[in-house]
Protein backbone atom coordinates (compact mmCIF):
# COMPACT_ATOMS: atom_id res chain seq x y z
CA UNK A 1 0.00 0.00 0.00
CA UNK A 2 2.72 2.46 0.94
CA UNK A 3 4.88 1.61 -2.02
CA UNK A 4 1.80 2.09 -4.68
CA UNK A 5 1.72 5.59 -3.05
CA UNK A 6 5.37 6.46 -3.54
CA UNK A 7 5.02 5.02 -7.14
CA UNK A 8 1.73 7.24 -7.84
CA UNK A 9 3.97 10.19 -6.38
CA UNK A 10 7.06 9.33 -8.26
CA UNK A 11 5.11 8.85 -11.39
CA UNK A 12 2.81 11.93 -10.84
CA UNK A 13 5.36 14.34 -10.41
CA UNK A 14 7.57 13.34 -13.13
CA UNK A 15 4.62 13.36 -15.76
CA UNK A 16 3.46 16.76 -14.03
CA UNK A 17 6.62 18.20 -14.49
CA UNK A 18 6.74 17.28 -17.80
CA UNK A 19 3.86 18.09 -19.08
CA UNK A 20 4.42 21.97 -16.96
CA UNK A 21 7.12 22.12 -19.10
CA UNK A 22 5.72 21.37 -22.42
CA UNK A 23 2.48 23.46 -21.23
CA UNK A 24 4.32 27.13 -20.41
CA UNK A 25 2.32 29.21 -19.10
CA UNK A 26 0.24 26.96 -15.76
CA UNK A 27 3.10 26.70 -13.65
CA UNK A 28 1.56 25.14 -9.98
CA UNK A 29 4.86 24.31 -8.44
CA UNK A 30 5.94 20.95 -7.16
CA UNK A 31 3.11 19.45 -5.48
CA UNK A 32 0.94 21.44 -7.86
CA UNK A 33 2.66 19.08 -10.90
CA UNK A 34 2.05 16.29 -8.60
CA UNK A 35 -1.49 16.27 -8.17
CA UNK A 36 -1.47 17.32 -12.35
CA UNK A 37 0.45 14.06 -12.84
CA UNK A 38 -1.78 12.20 -10.87
CA UNK A 39 -5.41 13.74 -11.66
CA UNK A 40 -3.74 13.36 -15.52
CA UNK A 41 -2.84 9.41 -14.98
CA UNK A 42 -6.78 9.51 -14.11
CA UNK A 43 -7.69 11.40 -16.73
CA UNK A 44 -5.62 9.46 -19.44
CA UNK A 45 -7.22 6.26 -17.80
CA UNK A 46 -10.22 6.67 -18.22
CA UNK A 47 -10.32 8.92 -21.56
CA UNK A 48 -8.12 6.47 -23.61
CA UNK A 49 -10.52 3.08 -23.40
CA UNK A 50 -13.46 5.40 -23.45
CA UNK A 51 -12.08 6.75 -27.10
CA UNK A 52 -10.98 2.75 -27.97
CA UNK A 53 -7.11 3.91 -27.81
CA UNK A 54 -4.54 1.80 -26.73
CA UNK A 55 -0.80 2.95 -25.31
CA UNK A 56 1.32 0.14 -26.89
CA UNK A 57 4.14 0.61 -24.80
CA UNK A 58 4.00 -1.98 -21.97
CA UNK A 59 3.17 -2.22 -18.41
CA UNK A 60 5.93 -0.94 -16.09
CA UNK A 61 6.80 2.43 -14.89
CA UNK A 62 7.79 3.76 -18.36
CA UNK A 63 4.22 2.99 -19.36
CA UNK A 64 2.70 4.72 -16.46
CA UNK A 65 4.59 7.82 -16.73
CA UNK A 66 4.00 8.11 -20.68
CA UNK A 67 0.14 7.59 -20.26
CA UNK A 68 -0.23 10.11 -17.01
CA UNK A 69 2.32 12.41 -19.26
CA UNK A 70 -0.30 12.65 -21.82
CA UNK A 71 -3.11 13.00 -18.94
CA UNK A 72 -1.66 15.87 -17.49
CA UNK A 73 -1.02 17.74 -20.57
CA UNK A 74 -4.48 17.59 -21.59
CA UNK A 75 -5.28 18.70 -18.21
CA UNK A 76 -3.36 21.29 -18.39
CA UNK A 77 -4.47 22.48 -22.10
CA UNK A 78 -7.86 23.05 -20.42
CA UNK A 79 -6.84 24.77 -17.70
CA UNK A 80 -5.03 27.04 -19.51
CA UNK A 81 -8.28 27.53 -22.25
CA UNK A 82 -10.61 28.30 -18.85
CA UNK A 83 -7.72 30.94 -17.65
CA UNK A 84 -7.84 32.30 -20.42
CA UNK A 85 -11.46 32.22 -21.14
CA UNK A 86 -12.31 33.54 -17.90
CA UNK A 87 -9.11 36.27 -17.70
Amino acid sequence: MLEALLIALVVGGIAGWLAGLVVQGTGFGLVGDIVIGILGALLAGFLFPALGLSLMVGGGLIGAIILAFIGAVILLLIVKVFKQITA
